[in-house]
């Protein structure tokens, strides 16, 4: 199967329509689908559910697609860093279901491995666990969780060889591999593609069966927040 494209814009063919669920991969702006997200916002498509970490920060990730108020949903852990996603939110016209972070992760890997649902202690007694069932295991209460299926997932690697096999960078590993695991189809946007056999298997973070569309190309590398201290002496 031939899986590399020549752009976002390309891979995305076919795949977008309204209304649609995205999981998509990255960790503030770390490890960020850029190229995709761009590409989802250029076509226009709206009324979108989001399960991702956070939503990037105002104009660039996530945040451009809020901007141009195509999300109709996100399914996210973290909002503090996007004045406008949390403007939305509180003037009522964005949809947010909290998880923590930990259970977002595992309602995506869960999703990804055809397990409907799980139970964890993380959220009980507070408002994560409201409308959701409760058990007892061992004397302690667990809520339950459904395991996330995307119609499309959107991640963000550092290699890639042809057939889709993926190297992350560090921590932009993140929510990639779950998120990448839980769509009905994965498009995948990487630094760099390498030639057949060149990866070690033994390096290799997510094989190239969970990858359907691949792409190359140039990535910004924002930083989120920089914090720096004087130079003694100065």
């Amino acid at each position: 199967m031939k899986k590399i494209y020549p752009d976002a814009a390309t891979a995305l063919d076919g795949l977008l329509f309204d209304g649609m669920t995205i999981a998509a991969g990255g960790f503030g702006l770390c490890g960020i689908p850029e190229l995709l997200i761009a590409a989802i916002r250029d076509a226009g498509t709206k009324d979108l559910t989001v399960a991702s970490n956070n939503a990037g920060v105002d104009g660039f990730g996530l945040g451009l697609l809020l901007e141009t108020r195509q999300v109709r949903k996100m399914i996210s852990s973290y909002v503090g860093e996007n004045a406008e996603f949390m403007r939305q939110y509180l003037s009522g016209e964005l949809e947010l279901e909290f998880n923590p972070q930990g259970t977002l992760a595992e309602r995506m890997r869960a999703g990804g491995a055809g397990i409907p649902g799980f139970y964890t202690a993380t959220g009980v007694g507070t408002v994560i666990a409201e409308g959701k069932e409760v058990k007892t295991f061992n004397g302690r209460e667990y809520i339950l969780e459904t395991g996330i299926i995307a119609d499309l997932s959107i991640v963000k690697a550092w290699k890639a060889d042809p057939s889709g096999n993926l190297v992350f960078r560090k921590t932009a590993r993140n929510f990639n591999p779950p998120a990448a695991t839980c769509g009905k189809t994965c498009i995948v946007e990487v630094e760099e593609i390498v030639p057949m056999g060149s990866l070690d298997p033994d390096t290799i973070h997510l094989p190239g069966i969970y990858v359907h569309r691949l792409i190359q190309g140039q990535h910004e590398k924002r930083i989120e927040q920089r914090t720096v201290r004087k130079r003694e002496g100065v």
